[in-house]
């Protein structure tokens, strides 16, 4: 009786144990013990190789890489909107009053230095107006003429530089709104404003040669909104110099702005 059961306990546990590795298919034992999920055969029919990504997908280059022939000018992020300018140079300034000549000194204010230099040599003041004429203080100007460079350069913002030099007469400054604001718009010192040396209007280079002819620019037209009835910059913005030689047709304006010498 003994034995009889003894074979039948024997009989049972292994009809047990080949059922359970019957049933171990879909799982696998690591050296660990805990189980983990068989991965399935890979498909003969499929490529592994990810889908591609559509163009929503995708991340831009930082800058984009113009086309050949392409006008710097349009893109102020490009390499050439951004070299460094020499540590001096000389701009020349063909105007409607007659010529001017400002040396650009780097090592007073390096960050408007550098963006002055590319922008002149592109060609951005090309016919700019100078709008902003007040006696005894500034002239303004380089809203450029053309509304669609305006839209693209007003946000084209640097850093600002410290204020190692004084805005006396004959210098050359950004104009700006605020801390690190300044784009493309410059004055030039009419006068002394030292008051302007401590607002953050670090002066970059001065007019070494003609200074008569900037004080000639034309000036009647005085200040503009709200304290005066002179261009408004919103406007010269959006409108160009469409909107100025309609509305103050006897301002002055820069018809070429070279560089003529660097060292």
């Amino acid at each position: 009786m003994k034995r009889t059961r003894l074979r039948i306990l024997l009989t049972m546990a292994l009809v047990v144990g080949l059922l359970a590795a019957g049933c171990g298919g879909d799982t696998a034992t690591n050296d660990s013990g805990s189980q983990t999920p068989v991965p399935e055969p890979s498909s003969p029919d499929k490529e592994d190789t990810p889908e591609p990504t559509g163009e929503t997908g995708t991340v831009p280059p930082a800058v984009e890489v113009p086309e050949p022939g392409a006008n710097p000018l349009m893109n102020p992020a490009s390499p050439d909107m951004n070299t460094t300018a020499p540590g001096l140079y000389r701009v020349l300034f063909d105007t409607t009053r007659g010529e001017f000549t400002l040396e650009v000194q780097r090592d007073w204010a390096p960050i408007g230095a550098d963006r002055f230099y590319n922008l002149v040599r592109e060609g951005f003041y090309d016919g700019a107006r100078f709008f902003r004429v007040i006696d005894g203080f500034v002239a303004q100007f380089g809203i450029s003429g053309d509304p669609e460079l305006s839209e693209i350069w007003r946000e084209a913002t640097i850093a600002d530089d410290p204020p190692n030099e004084k805005n006396t007469r004959g210098r050359i400054t950004f104009a700006n709104a605020g801390a690190n604001t300044r784009t493309v718009q410059l004055f030039i010192n009419l006068g002394d404003n030292l008051n302007l040396d401590l607002q953050g209007f670090p002066p970059f280079g001065e007019v070494v040669e003609g200074m008569g002819v900037v004080q000639s620019l034309y000036s009647e037209y005085g200040e503009g909104p709200p304290r005066g009835r002179g261009p408004n910059q919103g406007r010269i913005q959006s409108e160009g110099n469409r909107y100025l030689e309609r509305d103050f047709p006897q301002l002055d304006y820069v018809k070429t702005a070279r560089i003529v010498g660097e060292r």
